[in-house]
């Protein structure tokens, strides 16, 4: 139900907090992606993340920010290689739902990294905030699902503790920490699951060097998972996972270099030891019911490190 109150002057004022209402227009969205495109693009090209911070949030913040330190650490004239990214064939999926935060989908295609297309959240927690984005993920043409739709055209948010689904959104954070160190049976085999075990299983042991990962489950603030009811009645998941990946070099040798872009992100002295602190953003097919969840994109980024 709509809540109603009376102000002073008799007006009567909507709470959208409770009230069941899209989260944008399709012009307000057109305008957030327009400004994130743009803010990017300078902060890419100058490696300077204070161009670009009041369009980022959550995880894509720590990527983004990490990466344009290290950039500007290993070139402080800026990004010579900087090509603008540009955004076409866009399409905005904006779910109608109550309460904050509010956010929608964008998808695009970009004249980088091929024919893979650029999906985007943006989120904010009140009408007082700029859209910002929290996820940015490239999803194969033939990975992406139809999204469920009303008559008007408005999409629909699924719930984090949804118990229809496979793996409620809420917990596909925690379920998919866990399966990178125990492995099971709740992801379908891929790129980004068995695949992902099998490349640290085989980097786990180096001539000289031993790795060791831990991964955890980020759910929280802006890093909550967020989920669009696709028409087959699952839904699409974007959730964030953070791991540590820590070398350890063989006694009486040490850690190879990393580079100078990873050491401009990390504290203390390679001796015997780095470990890696790196952000993960992931994008998931979860079922309705019963079934295997498809992870079908990742990205991620480092955004620390400790020597020692």
């Amino acid at each position: 139900m709509t809540a109603l109150s009376l102000t002073a002057s008799g007006c009567v004022v909507v709470h959208g907090e409770r009230e069941i209402l899209p989260s944008a227009t399709k012009a307000e969205a057109a305008k957030a992606l327009q400004q994130f495109t743009t803010a990017y693009n300078k902060a890419d090209k100058a490696y300077d993340s204070s161009l670009d911070a009041d369009h980022v949030t959550g995880a894509l913040s720590d990527i983004d920010a990490a990466r344009l330190k290290a950039g500007k650490a290993v070139s402080p004239g800026g990004n010579a290689a900087h090509t603008p990214l540009e955004l076409s064939d866009t399409k905005f999926t904006i779910p109608k739902k109550a309460g904050w935060p509010r956010w929608f989908v964008a998808d695009a295609a970009g004249n980088k990294f091929g024919s893979a297309r650029w999906f985007f959240v943006f989120t904010r927690h009140s009408l007082d905030e700029p859209w910002e984005a929290a996820y940015l993920t490239l999803v194969a043409p033939d990975d992406v699902p139809k999204f469920k739709t009303d008559k008007d055209g408005w999409a629909e948010a699924v719930p984090a503790n949804s118990a229809e689904l496979a793996v409620p959104p809420g917990d596909l954070s925690k379920a998919y920490a866990g399966y990178l160190k125990d492995g099971g049976d709740v992801f379908a085999d891929g790129r980004h699951t068995s695949g992902w075990r099998a490349d640290r299983e085989k980097d786990a042991k180096r001539p000289g060097l031993v790795s060791q990962f831990i991964d955890e489950p980020l759910t929280s603030g802006d890093y909550a998972p967020l989920a669009l009811r696709t028409t087959d009645g699952g839904a699409l998941v974007f959730f964030t996972t953070r791991y540590y990946e820590k070398r350890t070099a063989y006694a009486g040798t040490s850690v190879p270099s990393p580079g100078k872009a990873v050491e401009a992100l990390t504290k203390g002295e390679i001796k015997q030891s780095l470990t890696l602190e790196i952000v993960s953003t992931e994008v998931a097919l979860d079922p309705k019911g019963s079934g295997k969840v498809k992870v079908i994109g990742r990205t991620q980024g480092l955004t620390s490190a400790k020597g020692e």
